[in-house]
């Protein structure tokens, strides 16, 4: 596939992970959990990373934290996302280069370590370890999170065939 066509290619699921996080911010809180989130965005990377590859996976991710920070977020927003971007996703990446995990293996660990990135982000930002007892909160959310996620990643793995031609 040639730069412009993966250019393209980035440029869509970038945009697709946008349109899910702007979705997902107009779904009113229904969780026990205060600030759990579905992660709907970690479906385009759990797709784009078994599809395309981790350096794929991980630009789009980063694209799309840094646009929905610019458009509907604040700097420390962009932290969090950031903290729990990152992390979330090198241990999806490690996780699946073993060969040894499923993408709902996969999903549940990203949505897990994602909680962890930003109760890091508040513990720096209150100064205080304090807010780490909500970890077994995230916890709970992350897995369940992840384990939704990681369904709906493997159902459309399976039914996109033809994706794998995008890897570099």
């Amino acid at each position: 596939m040639n730069k412009t066509k993966h250019l393209a290619l980035y440029g869509m699921l970038a945009a697709l992970a946008l349109v899910l996080s702007y979705i997902e911010a107009m779904i009113p809180a229904f969780f026990a959990v205060p600030g759990m989130k579905l992660g709907l965005t970690n479906l385009v990377v759990l797709v784009a990373l078994y599809r395309m590859g981790a350096k794929p996976a991980m630009v789009i991710n980063l694209v799309r934290i840094a646009l929905t920070s610019i458009l509907f977020g604040t700097v420390i927003s962009l932290w969090y996302s950031l903290a729990g971007g990152l992390l979330s996703g090198i241990v999806m990446i490690l996780l699946k280069k073993t060969g040894k995990f499923q993408p709902l293996t996969v999903s549940v660990a990203g949505g897990v370590m994602h909680n962890v990135g930003q109760i890091f982000v508040a513990m720096l930002v209150m100064q205080t370890s304090a807010v780490a007892w909500y970890l077994l909160a995230l916890w709970v959310s992350g897995v369940a999170a992840g384990a939704v996620i990681g369904v709906l990643g493997s159902w459309m793995l399976s039914r996109l065939p033809g994706l794998d031609k995008m890897r570099e």
